[in-house]
């Protein structure tokens, strides 16, 4: 498929967005329409001004035409403001839809997405692009059609004075339109490069910015700015190009235009000479040529727009027309009793020769506790991850309750498990919004202090201004590492799921925040169907089972006292971290 195909497949694409605003268009579209005939009103009304006041000396328009003049100025005035207005609400609202629609289909994606695609390149299509695609869609739109309606309502006026001055002129036309066909053909080539270079730029700052700590203390400050002016050198070269471009295009323009008021002078001495042209026809003809000139220069400067546009809308459909999670369970769910079953389960990420797990089997039941341990890299949270069903399994099963998991509708089978990572994850506002969150929101304020208290989070949370009111900042900002976690138990309380699983939720904290997180663990863990990924073995020493797992297979399986007895390569990490504490 050609490229030029391709950006009017998108374009024609992006019509559908602007359905719902036909009504705001029309509207705007009518001014438009007054907008130009009112120019070509004026245009027209020099035929008269000039030949009545100036060569007949007409005493009895010199009142009219000055009136007629403000006439057509206010018409003109109330016509754009309904076209600014109403395109403009029309635009921006066609970013909005777009916004919540790309942020809706990245929240149904597949967890993989999340791994290949970083979350600032996702920012970019959520705020630049949309604003593109909607400058593509509307204010493109806009240009176009305002400035062609002005170029064919002053052609008009040309024609109906002088015909034979208009064809000539005319004979510039072919020229025009190659000329803005090359334009539109090079902006197609470099707007999508820019719009990658752009989420490339960001990701880059990104990254720099949010690991500054690891780049002061490792030096590195050199070589991050390093590559982000390399980045920021070849975003800088495309910007130059498109520059380049438009300004070579509008010096065209206006060279040929220049031609052609050159042509119109002398067509229309000759057509004077002859007395087929009065003077004020001459001057319509030359306000029309004039007002035709920088409306062809526009055409030309909008190509810029209307193609970052469509490559903004490329990178938006590229997301939209992305497969949701695959969804298609029809086993009703309420409530789980949290029987987990791995069968023979093998999982492979897209690209890797190695399975991340390989040939998996165990069975957790309600009311116990599986510790998953495992050197780094080991397949710990990739197999945790396949019970929510982040990922998906590339052979065997997993069975909730006897049936396998792809039997549950995504919904009710997430609704069965709640998650304490490591990296908790809290979001901007109160203490209370944050553990009543998502399904939660309507939960007794009963409830939610026993899940606060429960959490050991309570006495932090009345020591706050507001209590459980009191606002936390983006991402928990203002509280510590182990006070957030307690929040994350308090909500994992609240939602009373028959799954719990715990990622190494006491890892980054400090013996002490450690102590008041393992406590709020204990009241959390029983009669559940507990998974905990441990990585100080001393916290899973009453685990029902422990599972060692080492390049993505279980190698040893037991309990604690059981694994240390066998002296393999559990016993193997515990003395290391035995020495290591002391």
């Amino acid at each position: 498929m050609s490229r030029e195909v391709s950006a009017g497949k998108i374009y024609r694409r992006l019509l559908h967005f602007v359905a719902p605003y036909r009504g705001v268009l029309v509207v705007a579209l009518v001014g438009m329409l007054i907008e130009a005939g009112a120019a070509g009103a004026f245009a027209k009304l020099m035929n008269p001004m000039v030949d009545e006041t100036f060569v007949t000396r007409n005493p009895n328009v010199s009142l009219v035409l000055p009136l007629a003049i403000i006439g057509i100025f206010v018409a003109r005035g109330i016509a754009g403001y309904l076209t600014d207005t109403f395109m403009a609400r029309a635009g921006r609202s066609i970013a909005r839809d777009l916004r919540v629609q790309v942020l809706g289909k990245y929240l149904r994606l597949p967890g993989l997405r999340f791994d290949t695609e970083p979350v600032s390149s996702m920012l970019t299509r959520l705020g630049s692009d949309s604003d593109q695609v909607a400058q593509a869609a509307i204010d493109a739109a806009k240009v176009m059609l305002q400035q062609s309606l002005q170029v064919l309502v002053m052609l008009g006026v040309m024609l109906y004075t002088s015909w034979r001055v208009t064809l000539a002129v005319l004979l510039l036309g072919p020229l025009l339109a190659w000329t803005m066909d090359k334009v539109g053909r090079r902006y197609r080539r470099i707007g999508h490069r820019i719009q990658e270079s752009g989420a490339q730029l960001l990701q880059s700052a990104d990254q720099a910015l949010s690991n500054h700590q690891e780049v002061k203390v490792y030096g590195a400050q050199a070589t991050e700015l390093s590559r982000y002016t390399g980045q920021a050198n070849h975003h800088l070269r495309l910007s130059l190009k498109v520059e380049s471009t438009r300004s070579i295009s509008s010096a065209m323009v206006q060279l040929m235009g220049a031609i052609g008021l050159a042509m119109l002078l002398f067509f229309a001495g000759r057509e004077a000479m002859q007395g087929r042209l009065t003077a004020g026809e001459f001057v319509s003809l030359m306000v029309a040529m004039l007002a035709v000139i920088p409306a062809l220069k526009q055409l030309t400067n909008v190509q810029g727009m209307l193609q970052r546009g469509v490559a903004s809308a490329e990178r938006l459909f590229d997301v939209i027309d992305t497969p949701d999670e695959v969804d298609s369970g029809t086993q009703p769910l309420d409530r789980a009793q949290g029987l987990l079953e791995f069968r023979h389960v093998t999982a492979r990420y897209p690209g890797q020769a190695e399975p991340a797990l390989s040939d998996i089997t165990f069975e957790a039941r309600p009311g116990t506790v599986t510790a998953i341990v495992g050197r780094s890299g080991s397949g710990k949270s990739t197999l945790i991850k396949l019970i929510p069903r982040f990922y998906d399994i590339e052979s065997g099963q997993i069975l909730l309750d006897g049936h396998p998991l792809q039997d549950y509708r995504l919904e009710d089978l997430r609704r069965q498990v709640a998650l304490v990572g490591q990296q908790v994850m809290l979001f901007d506002g109160t203490v209370a919004a944050n553990v009543a969150f998502g399904e939660m929101q309507a939960s007794d304020p009963e409830a939610l202090e026993r899940a606060v208290r429960g959490a050991n989070a309570m006495e932090f949370v009345e020591r706050l201004p507001e209590g459980l009111q009191t606002d936390i900042g983006a991402k928990g900002g203002k509280l510590s590492g182990g006070q957030r976690q307690r929040l994350a138990i308090a909500r994992a309380m609240l939602k009373d799921a028959p799954i719990l699983i715990l990622d190494e939720a006491t890892a980054a904290l400090d013996t002490e925040s450690e102590r008041l997180v393992q406590g709020a663990l204990d009241t959390l863990m029983p009669n559940r169907t507990t998974l905990v990924i441990a990585h100080r073995l001393s916290t899973i020493e009453h685990a029902d089972q422990v599972l060692v797992l080492d390049q993505g297979r279980i190698v040893e399986r037991g309990t604690h006292a059981e694994l240390l007895a066998m002296g393999g390569l559990y016993a193997h990490l515990h003395r290391m971290q035995f020495r290591e504490a002391e």
